[in-house]
């Protein structure tokens, strides 16, 4: 039994091992063992271009070179195994070069396949297209020499010093690949001839030498501010290749360098490192590596600095998500394969047959990354290739489409006629299958343009029971092919043999639009494009050109042949509004006329203003138009710019859209789909307007699904947006995974958000999937989408992204700067912020300096926050001119000083008042004879200020008093024996222990009176009811009252008072001793009055000198202890009697701690911290 199972047990591991490999060998017919791959070769050399093909032989290979077949020759020629062969490689010009790109094709009886992409380079160095320039630096500051080269491969760039190599990296010395020359702290022996050598396996280039002169450095150096003289710059880097972002900087003293990324992820420590001074340099670069880089120089021990950043994009080649599968269809079936791929750039889709590129007909559709094949016929049996493809390679993956044919099938349907009918309608009719027509169930129509690719096919199907059907949805005057299948229950007939046939002619469908322009005050010069087939519905035979002015009902018209496009009215008036309109004829009739398009013709006048521009005008999709223009050539008045006008048809003018001298083309966004607008252009000077151009245009349709048969295309996705400065943001999105022959531009929409006029919305027009934003408004939050058009299909707007710009850095200087001396020493610097509302200020700086320390370069700085506007200068000496100035700064750098503004100092200053008068008279009147003094009503302000201030402490202060002064000492809990503990007492102080983190709050009382913190009634109600007050007298804890009789007495008879409190709760207990006198404060007293002076030194000693601010420190009162039993060591003094009782004692007290008045600040966790009081004297305070 065991050797059987044994047996069983192989027999399954074969089935299992050897069922999947020969699976995948026979799943296979033809693939690629070997495929070329990018090579660069020096000129004459030898190259092998490796391809080798495995499937089911024979196995035909060839090779093509930019898609054309490679000739064999005695220099090029195949080896045995499939790979191509170029004995000596030549660089002539022309098609006679081997570069280029490279692709094997292998071909059995199963199909075709192509090879990915191979690039043939020929190595080559031209000359240096930037050389390197002489400069003059002072010593102790940086030198910067750059070259720029193009080779293949790219070039070893390495630095000579009076024709002796430099060292790539040193202390003070650095090169870097790109081909920069950095030199930090330079010194006298750096003085001498720099030149650049690049070098690669072609050759070896030699710059121009550029000299470097150092000149003495000024003594004392003056402080600098940090400065970027070369700051990082936008770069795109391969995948796993490296990326370099210089950043040098000056500044006395020399800067510190930083690196940080704007999105404020961290920067990946193990492939970034700082290479010289500051430069960062990114090794392996992967996708999570790009972003854009902020290079920070701050000056060492301040907030100065500036900022310069760069965006990164990494570019990655095509890989594929999704492959294509093989399939296996009926005929007269369907057949969908998915491809998609991601990429930066994203991939373009193309889809190959049999080594094949295909193209879209009425059977076949590509779309949203799919190949789908329609009625599927027995020709369709191939092998399909996916190949994505962009600038940084290309990838393929192929899938097979098998046939399968049924035998029991009818014949073609045989005879197909076609007549026309009508403009739009054609007559088709057809005769039955010759074989198993009585099997036949129904018949398809298929029909499609004749002319062009990319046409739609359409299909109709009808019953059995006829073989005549009028197709009666097509366009006037086009020429369409027809055919015919027959449908049975086990499959469908071959296709019919194919019918052409033309629709007649109709009138046209609109008239031309018009442009106009003049060349004198005299003329109106008229032109017009030709008709689209689609509108002409034939061939335009004559047009006819109607005018008038607008004051005059009479018109004029003038035929034109159908050839002319063009046209010059003359022996107009001058100044005067006309009216135009035109009409096309076909040799059905007369179409629809234009509405009227208005002229103003210019001023009959000597003066020079500029001609009227050359205008056209582009529907770029169904909601946007491109205006490009271009002054006329024997235009010789100066511009200062342009005003465009448009409007829809029927709609009032908007006002003008000013551009500058130097734009020569403008973006009209936001239009409505299928409406015509009138556009009008114009140049002015300092003259006048000029001539204008008028021209009208109609945007397309939005072609719906309905019209299309396809769904639009999706919006692009993944879209983000990075500042770059303060007046650009960098867009970047994917493209949506979609296949199509046609090219595909985008539309960015761009506004500040909440924006209310739509008219200043943006609109920019790419075909890329990137764009920088320029022209923006600093410190300004802006909304972004983005919308995909291709062939004239429009996606939905992407969702709406956030983006703000960076603050600019401050160009004005602080304004309003004085100096005031309001003590010996001391002057008050006050300052308003620059006159700019769109700049944010963070910080201030004060110079200050006396006139012999300015001489020698020697500055006192200050730093003030942004939301601070002024400063003391403290320390000042007497008979000293102090210069001062100020200058604002945020994140992106400094700002300007201000003007200096002098103090004189009196040497005499103290001595010029009488030495009876007080500090604060001497601060009132001791003012310098400087440019700034305070007046009568700053005084008075400042007098009126201290008043108010003094009299509310005075207030204050009364008021704690009297509130002190109505508070009752917390009596000494005193244990009553001999009570009986109720059960429901016992409930009640379970549900208090449940309580967690509650705040309770219970008035202060005692059995002689009740205590009211705010002054209220004597009323006592406790859970047994109203309790009446004691007739015992008071003691109060202060040694003054204005509580009358009943606090001059003292108490005779004190009874035991209780407080209540809960469990947990810390308690400050103290011993009244009545032996000290009335006058002398008790320990709390002491305690308490010693809390109060030192609260008034903390507040004085927190007065800042600076800034006109204070800040106080609360003095808390922190809980000290810190279990359940714990009480305060210092505070608490407690004789004889446990510090813990059981809850039945605990509970048994309820009804006395419910009379007492004492407010709970804190309940702690469940547990017994019950003290108990020694005497009726000692009392107890929770905090």
């Amino acid at each position: 039994m065991a050797l059987v199972k044994r047996k069983l047990y192989q027999r399954l591991l074969f089935f299992v091992v050897f069922l999947p490999i020969s699976g995948i060998l026979c799943f296979s017919e033809l693939f690629f063992i070997k495929e070329p791959h990018d090579v660069t070769v020096m000129r004459k050399e030898a190259v092998v271009l490796d391809c080798q093909a495995h499937g089911e032989a024979p196995i035909d290979v060839r090779w093509l070179k930019n898609g054309v077949k490679v000739v064999e020759n005695e220099r090029v020629y195949l080896l045995s195994n499939g790979s191509l062969y170029i004995s000596e490689v030549e660089s002539r010009r022309g098609d006679k070069s081997d570069e280029g790109f490279y692709q094997c094709l292998a071909q059995n009886k199963y199909g075709a396949i192509l090879s990915q992409k191979a690039r043939l380079t020929i190595a080559s160095i031209s000359s240096f297209a930037i050389q390197p320039t002489s400069i003059v630096v002072t010593e102790g500051s940086v030198a910067r020499f750059y070259c720029k080269i193009s080779a293949l491969p790219p070039p070893i760039i390495t630095w000579e010093f009076n024709r002796v190599t430099l060292p790539l990296t040193t202390e003070r010395i650095t090169v870097l690949p790109s081909g920069v020359l950095q030199i930090h702290g330079v010194q006298r022996v750096d003085a001498g001839n720099y030149r650049c050598i690049a070098t690669n396996i072609a050759s070896r280039r030699r710059s121009m030498e550029a000299t470097l002169t150092v000149t003495p450095a000024l003594s004392p150096q003056l402080p600098q501010r940090p400065r970027i003289i070369a700051g990082p710059q936008n770069i795109s880097v391969s995948l796993h290749q490296s990326a370099i972002l210089e950043c040098m900087a000056t500044g006395n003293p020399k800067p510190i360098i930083s690196w940080s990324r704007a999105d404020s992820m961290s920067i990946d420590v193990y492939n970034t490192k700082v290479l010289g001074n500051g430069n960062l340099i990114i090794t392996d670069i992967k996708p999570q590596h790009g972003g854009v880089y902020m290079c920070r120089a701050t000056t060492p021990g301040t907030r100065n600095y500036t900022v310069a950043s760069a965006n990164v994009t990494v570019l990655a080649p095509p890989s594929f998500v999704e492959w294509p599968e093989s399939l296996t269809r009926p005929r007269a079936g369907t057949a969908r394969f998915v491809c998609q791929a991601e990429g930066v750039p994203t991939p373009r889709i193309t889809w190959l047959k049999n080594g094949e590129k295909v193209h879209s007909n009425g059977r076949i559709k590509m779309y949203n990354s799919k190949l789908v094949i329609n009625q599927i016929i027995p020709e369709d049996d191939a092998i399909y290739q996916c190949q994505a493809e962009n600038e940084q390679g290309s990838v393929l993956s192929m899938a097979r489409l098998i046939v399968v044919m049924s035998e029991d099938r009818p014949s073609v349907p045989r005879n197909i006629r076609a007549d026309t009918v009508s403009s739009s309608a054609i007559l088709l009719a057809w005769e039955r299958p010759l074989y198993n027509s009585d099997k036949v169930i129904a018949y398809s129509v298929h029909y499609m343009k004749a002319e062009g690719l990319n046409n739609e096919e359409y299909q109709v199907v009808i019953g059995n029971d006829t073989t005549r059907y009028i197709i009666d949805d097509l366009e006037p005057a086009c020429n369409y092919t027809f055919y015919v299948v027959a449908y049975m229950p086990m499959g469908a007939s071959r296709m019919s043999d194919h019918v052409f046939q033309s629709t007649l002619e109709d009138v046209p469908l609109r008239a031309p639009e018009l442009s106009l322009t003049s060349r004198s005050p005299t003329d109106i010069q008229v032109s017009w494009q030709p008709l689209p087939d689609k509108l002409s519905r034939g061939r335009v035979s004559a047009y006819r050109l109607s005018y008038r002015t607008s004051d005059e009902t009479a018109v004029s018209q003038i035929e034109l042949p159908g050839e002319k496009t063009q046209y010059l009215l003359e022996n107009l008036q001058p100044d005067t509004i006309y009216l135009l309109r035109i009409a096309a004829a076909t040799s059905v009739g007369w179409g629809e006329q234009s509405a009227w398009t208005s002229h103003r013709t210019p001023k009959a006048s000597s003066a020079r203003v500029p001609l009227a521009p050359e205008l056209r005008l582009e529907p770029l999709n169904c909601t946007t138009i491109v205006a490009r223009w271009q002054l006329a050539a024997r235009n010789s008045a100066g511009v200062q710019g342009y005003r465009l006008f448009y409007h829809e048809e029927s709609q009032p003018e908007s006002a003008p859209v000013r551009l500058r001298a130097l734009d020569n083309t403008h973006t009209i966004g936001g239009l409505d789909p299928r409406k015509k607008y009138h556009v009008k252009l114009l140049a002015y000077n300092f003259v006048g307007d000029g001539y204008q151009a008028d021209q009208t245009v109609s945007t397309p349709g939005c072609v719906s699904v309905r019209d299309r048969l396809v769904p639009p295309p999706p919006p692009p996705h993944n879209v983000y947006a990075k500042t770059n400065s303060s007046t650009g943001v960098f867009l970047h999105w994917g493209r949506p995974a979609f296949t199509s022959s046609h090219a595909v531009n985008y539309t960015v929409r761009c506004n500040p958000v909440g924006l209310q006029n739509a008219s200043l919305v943006l609109y920019l027009q790419t075909s890329e999937q990137s764009l920088l934003v320029p022209d923006l408004e600093p410190n300004t939050k802006y909304e972004f989408a983005i919308r995909l058009h291709i062939d004239q299909l429009s996606s939905p707007w992407s969702p709406v992204i956030y983006q703000s710009t960076f603050p600019e850095s401050p160009t004005l200087p602080p304004s309003n700067v004085k100096v005031t001396l309001i003590e010996e020493n001391t002057a008050l610097v006050s300052w308003k912020p620059p006159d700019d509302p769109n700049v944010a200020v963070t910080h201030y700086t004060i110079l200050y300096a006396s006139r012999k320390a300015w001489i020698a370069g020697e500055w006192q700085v200050l730093q003030r926050e942004g939301s601070i506007t002024m400063a003391l200068l403290e320390n000042l000496k007497p008979g000293q001119v102090y210069l001062v100035k100020v200058s604002a700064s945020n994140n992106m750098g400094d700002g300007p000083f201000s003007h200096i503004v002098e103090l004189t100092i009196r040497a005499d200053l103290t001595s010029a008042h009488d030495s009876g008068l007080s500090r604060d008279s001497t601060h009132a009147t001791a003012f310098s004879d400087g440019f700034y003094h305070l007046d009568q009503k700053s005084m008075t302000g400042i007098t009126v200020g201290v008043c108010i201030a003094l009299i509310c402490i005075i207030i204050c202060a009364f008021i704690i008093v009297c509130r002190g002064k109505n508070r009752k000492f917390s009596a000494v809990k005193t244990g009553r024996e001999g009570v009986n503990t109720t059960v429901s007492a016992t409930a009640h102080l379970g549900s208090e222990r449940r309580a967690e983190n509650a705040d309770v709050t219970v008035q202060m009382m005692g059995h002689s009176h009740f205590i009211d913190a705010k002054g209220g009634t004597n009323l006592i109600i406790n859970s047994l009811g109203p309790v009446q007050p004691s007739t015992e007298k008071k003691k109060n804890w202060f040694s003054f009252n204005n509580n009358g009789k009943k606090d001059d007495k003292l108490v005779q008879n004190m009874r035991h008072d209780t407080s209540s409190y809960q469990p947990g709760t810390t308690v400050l207990t103290y011993k009244e001793d009545f032996s000290i006198s009335p006058d002398q404060p008790t320990t709390l007293q002491a305690l308490l009055r010693r809390d109060t002076e030192g609260s008034s030194n903390s507040e004085e000693s927190h007065a800042t000198s600076d800034s006109g601010r204070y800040s106080h420190d609360e003095m808390e009162m922190t809980n000290l202890s810190s279990g359940p039993c714990s009480r305060p060591p210092s505070l608490t003094v407690d004789s004889g009697g446990s510090s813990c009782i059981s809850p039945a004692e605990e509970s048994s007290k309820l009804s006395e701690e419910s009379q007492a008045g004492l407010k709970l600040v804190e309940s702690k966790e469940n547990g017994c911290s019950h003290h108990e009081a020694q005497s009726s004297s000692q009392a107890e305070l929770p905090l």
